[in-house]
């Protein structure tokens, strides 16, 4: 049984993230820049994550709103916010601003050829849940820790580790 767990490890760590990606960028959620931030807030209210890019046609990613980075927007107004560790300079309070007033920018990214395992070492350095995978600065798909959990368990359920079945 511990042959098996670790040979699935092995696996799973060596797959590349084109294997295992979510690349229907038509499904994805992503946001022009100049968005405003009540349309923002009606994404997040289904999904945890919004990309933002310049335009909608190029994709080129600009940034990422999380829940958590509307929290300042919506929280009310307060000298520090200690217990959070977030700087009073990152508050903007209300919604009356764009996406990019509260976006993240220079999102943390991986490529389709990089290594499962390198993503996730990417995602424990840099403390986060999700990966735009890029191409020439362009969004084309993402990789998160919620659906590498997901095929990781499938697999280990006797299902395929890639998407190729």
């Amino acid at each position: 049984m511990k042959n098996e767990e670790s040979k699935l490890k092995s696996e799973f760590y060596e797959l590349k993230v084109e294997q295992l990606m979510d690349n229907k960028i038509w499904d994805l959620p992503v946001i022009e820049k100049d968005v405003p931030i009540s349309y923002v807030l009606s994404i997040l209210d289904g999904k945890s994550h919004v990309w933002v890019v310049n335009d909608l046609k190029i994709k080129e990613l600009i940034g990422i709103i999380t829940r958590h980075d509307v929290l300042f927007s919506l929280a009310p107004p307060r000298k520090y916010y200690s217990f959070f560790s977030v700087p009073e300079s990152c508050c903007h309070y209300g919604i009356k601003g764009k996406a990019e007033d509260i976006m993240k920018k220079d999102p943390i990214q991986c490529k389709k050829d990089e290594k499962i395992v390198d993503v996730l070492q990417k995602m424990i350095r840099h403390r986060v849940r999700r990966l735009a995978v890029v191409k020439d600065e362009i969004i084309i798909g993402e990789i998160t820790l919620r659906y590498l959990i997901h095929k990781y368990y499938m697999a280990s359920q006797y299902y395929s580790l890639t998407n190729n079945k």
